[in-house]
């Protein structure tokens, strides 16, 4: 059991980083990341058991937890801002006073990014947000997300024409040098 806590211990060191990067990309929330990379290695930690490493890394599989539970996450808060609608006060304004101001920018860049990606497909947005955002290889993307490198790259390329047409000005830097966004978010 110990040594169970170890190895996690030594899976967070080396791929939380990642996880919370890719996590950021995808909500535009510092705290929404920072509760995401919490979910997926108390999954890891959950299934350890029965965990198997898909070439040499356990990266891929992480970022598929990740891809899950922002889905998840995604839709308690549609469901929960629905029911808040409903209810006859005040609409809720979050607390931006303990954010820090680059941490402010950072996620106004990304919130930038994600809303030019409204018009993609779940699947284009997720191969966007892994393989361009965040530097992943398509076949690391494939493992991930469960899909065939050959559906990675067609998502890549048809999330790049779609946004280039869109925001052009929100992604010159990023689709060409996809480590300014990288760190940007780091």
């Amino acid at each position: 059991m110990e040594g169970d806590a170890d190895a996690l211990g030594l899976l967070f060191d080396r791929h939380s980083d990642a996880v919370f990067r890719y996590c950021l990309s995808r909500t535009g929330s510092w705290h929404d990341a920072e509760e995401l990379v919490s979910v997926t290695f108390l999954e890891a930690w959950r299934q350890r058991s029965s965990l198997t490493l898909q070439r040499d890394s356990l990266l891929p599989w992480l970022l598929g937890v990740a891809t899950n539970a922002a889905r998840n996450n995604a839709r308690s808060v549609r469901r929960y801002e629905q029911f808040l609608d409903r209810l006859p006060h005040t609409q809720y304004v979050p607390d931006h006073a303990t954010a820090a101001a680059e941490r402010i920018d950072t996620e106004r860049q990304v919130q930038d990014l994600l809303a030019a990606t409204k018009a993609l497909t779940d699947g284009e947005r997720d191969v966007l947000l892994l393989c361009v955002m965040n530097g992943y290889s398509y076949e690391d993307t494939a493992a991930s997300l469960g899909i065939r490198v050959g559906t990675v790259r067609s998502r890549a390329n048809r999330a790049k024409k779609k946004l280039r047409a869109a925001a052009p000005h929100l992604l010159a830097d990023t689709l060409e040098n996809p480590t300014s966004l990288e760190s940007r978010l780091s």
